[in-house]
């Protein structure tokens, strides 16, 4: 066959055409921001020649690498300080992660406790709702009149003011990424504890072996490749949380790698931040490489083969009712009391002052005084606020629909075409993206579009750049859904449509999609919420014509105007709550399905 009827014959399999065309826009939409990054480390920018004496903009140096690494006290403040912090924060809010998370589902599974389905519902919320809610209501309820300039909830209550150390900085930070990420580690250690075999378990009691012999013994070393993979993607996810240690580090100038980034990037050194941004994408590539070795490895140590279906629960006994009163009232605290929060701090005058004379609605259909919040009328007034929910909405709607489109693409061609090159480059450039912290991501897309590159004109400012680093960054999940539905799907299911002569746009259209449309719409629907709720992604590159919601909030929280930012926080996770419940009822999906009592 010649090479004229080989092209020809390639191109007619639309799958060939699509993973080509992927090919080219994801080396450009990931390798070459990731290249341009680099070079932007060693390049001077227009805010810094008077930094870097005797150059001009554009000219290569060394400058921000000696300065990051090499400068004694000025490089420990700038960088080794804060990533000291980062792995300090990251390494303890993964303990605190698995400890909370697989302690809740070894109860759920593996005891008589009582009211499984409420705690397993409940105890998700943290993980639904975006991640600095329990950062603003830690803040909320135990700020104190030191550095929070009035106190909070709990010293209103209680009368005692709260430490600083207690109130802000690296405890609060571990405290609340590890409730966040907890039910992560409870999904994923649940699912592993529910579906285990229970024989070698009951063959430990017969032998007359203590409850706690059997959980070292046997019960850890079977879920150990689950805790192990949850302490490296909390970590990874940990070392990237930018919204947190703003929230609670910032006021005592507690910082890490994220706010670091973040001040480096909008002040006078961007080179340092990109320098930063670098690190950051380094870390967490080693982080998931060494998650996939150590998953890979442990496959070669399989305990169990069978799965009995006769699971024997540990009988709480006296301790049931009180272990099983304490969660309830530990997952409403964790997921019900901050919106709680929220809403009276939304409603307090003067804070601090929570009697009833001090309640009032100025901060959500008032109009704007001077005296408060600088003329800024209440949000269901504020036509900046509209704007922001507009820019929200539209912005998730667009990316959720091209990155959901092309992830449902990407997951057809992938799978037709599997165990070829192409299929196997295609698929780890639509994964590249999962290996970048958000905050690094925006960054380097700063770097590519804030200039013209190329062909294409400067983005910065437009919203764009927003469309485009949201698709990319989300179109992991979306082409992992697309892959799972057309892998359960069966080739004979197209062949029959293809012999009767029916178009590819009608075979995925009329036959493919309506099959697997609950798979296909979570590759919609998941980056719609995840967009809605994201901060760290687009924190670099809003300007005032395109804010959203969430970066409104981190504005609003930084010039002090709390009952403002408490307002909108409770909007944005009222949306997002309201959009996860229609994600299961369209989808039937829920992620404690097969967990909970």
């Amino acid at each position: 066959m010649t090479i004229g009827n080989q092209l020809r014959s390639f191109i007619r399999k639309p799958y060939n055409v699509i993973l080509v065309i992927l090919a080219v826009l994801l080396t450009f939409l990931t390798l070459f921001p990731l290249l341009s990054l680099i070079r932007d480390t060693f390049i001077v920018h227009p805010s810094e020649v008077m930094s870097v004496k005797g150059s001009k903009i554009g000219d290569l140096t060394m400058f921000h690498w000696k300065k990051i690494f090499l400068d004694g006290e000025t490089s420990k403040n700038i960088f080794y300080r804060p990533f000291w912090n980062t792995i300090k924060v990251s390494l303890w809010s993964c303990v605190v992660a698995i400890f909370l998370g697989g302690s809740v589902a070894w109860l759920i599974t593996r005891s008589d406790m009582r009211w499984k389905s409420f705690i397993s519902v409940t105890f998700i919320f943290p993980y639904i709702m975006p991640s600095w809610t329990l950062a603003m209501a830690w803040r909320n309820f135990f700020r104190n009149s030191l550095i929070g300039g009035a106190p909070g909830l709990f010293t209103a209550m209680t009368g005692i003011e709260t430490a600083n150390w207690f109130a802000y900085g690296i405890f609060p930070i571990i405290i609340v990424q590890g409730l966040h990420y907890a039910p992560f580690a409870y999904i994923l250690i649940g699912g592993i504890l529910r579906n285990m075999d229970a024989n070698l378990e009951e063959a430990a009691v017969i032998l007359k072996a203590n409850r706690f012999k059997i959980l070292s013994r046997i019960t850890l070393p079977i879920v150990m490749p689950a805790v192990m993979s949850t302490f490296l993607l909390v970590f990874s996810s940990c070392m990237s949380a930018f919204a947190v240690p703003a929230f609670l580090g910032l006021p005592v100038r507690f910082q890490v790698l994220t706010t670091q980034l973040y001040r480096t990037l909008n002040g006078l050194n961007p080179g340092y931040g990109y320098i930063m941004a670098l690190v950051m994408i380094v870390i967490g590539t080693a982080i998931l490489m060494f998650q996939q070795w150590f998953v890979g490895k442990r496959k070669s140590f399989t305990t169990v083969t069978g799965k009995s279906s006769n699971i024997s629960l540990v009988k709480l006994k006296a301790f049931r009712t009180p272990v099983s009163v304490f969660l309830v009232i530990f997952v409403g605290v964790i997921a019900i009391l901050p919106l709680i929060t929220f809403a009276v701090e939304s409603f307090i005058m003067a804070p601090g002052d929570y009697s009833l004379k001090n309640f009032t609605t100025q901060f959500w259909i008032g109009e704007g005084r001077e005296d408060i919040g600088g003329g800024e009328p209440g949000i269901l007034k504020n036509k900046y606020i509209y704007l922001g929910l507009w820019n929200s909405l539209r912005l998730s709607v667009v990316v959720a629909f091209i990155s959901g489109t092309v992830g449902a693409l990407a997951g057809y061609a992938i799978v037709k075409k599997r165990g070829s090159k192409l299929a196997t480059f295609v698929n780890n450039l639509a994964f590249f993206p999962y290996l970048m912290p958000s905050m690094a991501f925006g960054a380097i897309y700063l770097s590519m579009f804030a200039k013209p590159n190329l062909f294409i004109p400067s983005l910065y400012g437009s919203f764009t750049l927003l469309v485009l680093v949201g698709s990319v960054k989300y179109l992991p999940f979306a082409s992992r859904s697309g892959m799972n539905a057309m892998l359960q799907l069966s080739n004979e299911i197209e062949e029959a449509g293809l012999i009767v002569g029916i178009p590819w746009w009608k075979r995925m259209t009329r036959i493919i999609f309506p099959i697997q449309k609950s798979s296909f719409l979570s590759g919609y629907l998941l980056p719609f919420i995840s967009c809605m709720r994201e901060l760290s992604l687009f924190v670099l590159l809003i300007v005032p014509s395109t804010r959203i919601l969430t970066t409104m909030l981190f504005q609003y929280n930084e010039k002090g105007w709390n009952q403002y930012a408490n307002a909108i926080n409770l909007i944005i996770i009222v949306i997002v709550l309201l959009f996860n419940t229609i994600i299961n009822k369209l989808t039937g999906a829920s992620i404690d399905k097969g967990i909970g009592g």
